[in-house]
């Protein structure tokens, strides 16, 4: 087959064909194509990115990594740097509906035949690395990190906006040199990979700092983290703006629309009109305010409007997203318990309710027990889920853990899909009810399939066995 000639779903099968840490747990535990996986290094992607002619080494790059809001805070610079009439790109993961999504220019994702043609150049790269003994095969997040660089080198963005995968000090992504670094707050996930404790976490995310580069540190809610980053920043002479210590923020009025706020920074005042719900939100934008003024410091044309303008518009779906009104329906990517109760003790002064439903399923690898814990002590019923995703536990699973977290059984009801379970609460909801679809971004991303009409992309090799119910 030509390069020419590929297609999408060429490109996706190629790309399925590799190495997929995301579901590397999923292939341990007997799913149906075992892979072998590599130890994490650079070695390898900066190999084939060399050979590619480095794309990575455009200027402007701000490179974000952390636990939570990570990727809220990348698409609000992201915004930013729009507003200011910069061309942008974009590189993100997970995605919700498309890999075109992960890859975008100018804030739209890449065209799906954009993306297979990105797919075919870097392919005879990948080829020549698969076969070098120093190198190796690219993984799948290598591969997309490869096709992001090369598209944003071939449009020639002015900035591009990159969001870590996993951790930072080993991530594909930290082989650039950027214009600022980002590190937003650290909790307890991937530990397997990333280590035990907050400290070790945040050591590991703060690998992203560059001799001499700034960082910018989001406001951490438990204390060992800004300390280690604080300690890593110095040990590199990287200039440290605290956005605890340099930034205040105060939301004025909540609605389900979202927030007005003002920010008040180390060289302005911004009034917002932030289009999304949480208090967390209002932490992100000012750590992105703060961003924004070291990268107008560094020669970026950003103003005063750009700050304003970009964090007005900014869209991220499927966090705390409204999909219906009258009963709420609410989807929220949230993953652990620190992201989960972040998103219940928001609903109460954005979305006032009567009675809390959840519709919720858990991958595998999550903290299950503590999530069903929560949920059991705050949620009214829980109709508990599986998404497509290899990761996912069966629905059965989750009502036990929600069982043995002090649920009683009689509130609980399990459906086979996130749609039927969206379906059950709906039919089954007053108006003044709210229904929170969470648990994960792929349970938030089939609840926007369901009530917004998108069609999915799906791939029948690697989706878990669905019993019906």
């Amino acid at each position: 087959m030509n390069a020419s000639d590929l297609t999408y779903a060429d490109a996706i099968a190629r790309l399925l064909s590799l190495v997929d840490h995301e579901r590397a747990d999923y292939e341990r535990r007997g799913g149906s194509r075992p892979r072998q996986k590599r130890i994490y290094d650079l070695r390898g992607i900066a190999r084939l990115l060399h050979r590619m002619g480095d794309p990575h080494t455009r200027p402007g790059i701000v490179h974000i990594t952390g636990t939570k809001g990570k990727g809220s805070v990348a698409a609000m610079v992201e915004a930013i740097l729009r507003a200011a009439g910069c061309s942008t790109g974009f590189f993100s993961s997970p995605h919700l509906h498309s890999f075109c999504e992960r890859i975008r220019y100018d804030g739209q994702p890449v065209r799906p035949e954009t993306f297979a043609a990105l797919t075919a150049a870097v392919w005879p790269w990948h080829l020549a690395n698969a076969a070098d003994p120093d190198a190796g095969p690219a993984t799948l997040f290598e591969f997309l990190t490869a096709m992001a660089f090369r598209h944003f080198q071939q449009e020639q963005t002015d900035a591009s906006v990159i969001e870590v995968g996993l951790g930072g000090r080993l991530d594909a992504t930290n082989v650039v040199r950027p214009a600022v670094s980002v590190i937003t707050p650290v909790s307890l996930d991937h530990m397997a990979i990333l280590g035990n404790t907050i400290g070790a976490i945040a050591a590991d995310k703060a690998g992203i700092i560059k001799r001499g580069t700034p960082v910018v540190v989001a406001p951490q809610q438990f204390e060992p983290a800004e300390g280690v980053i604080r300690a890593v920043a110095a040990g590199r002479a990287a200039p440290c703006v605290s956005v605890a210590d340099a930034v205040q923020w105060q939301i004025r009025q909540r609605s389900d629309y979202g927030q007005d706020m003002s920010i008040h920074t180390r060289h302005s005042d911004y009034g917002v009109r932030l289009p999304l719900l949480g208090d967390f939100q209002a932490a992100n934008a000012a750590t992105a305010a703060a961003t924004a003024e070291v990268l107008a410091e560094a020669g970026f044309p950003i103003t005063r409007h750009s700050v304003v303008f970009g964090l007005n518009s900014v869209e991220w779906p499927g966090r705390l997203e409204v999909l219906h009104r009258a009963p709420y329906l609410v989807a929220d990517g949230a993953h652990n318990d620190h992201s989960l109760a972040a998103a219940l003790d928001t609903l109460g002064d954005y979305l006032p309710h009567r009675r809390l439903i959840a519709v919720a399923g858990f991958s595998r690898d999550k903290q299950v027990d503590a999530m069903a814990r929560l949920l059991a002590e705050r949620v009214d019923r829980v109709v508990a889920v599986r998404s497509r995703h290899p990761r996912s536990l069966p629905p059965d699973d989750v009502a036990v853990a929600l069982r043995h977290a002090g649920m009683p059984a009689s509130r609980v009801e399990s459906h086979s899909t996130v749609a039927d379970g969206i379906a059950g609460a709906l039919a089954n909801a007053a108006a003044g009810d709210l229904i929170l679809a969470a648990g994960s971004l792929f349970v938030a991303a089939e609840a926007r399939e369901a009530m917004l009409d998108i069609a999915p992309e799906v791939y029948p090799d690697l989706m878990p066995s669905l019993p019906s119910r």
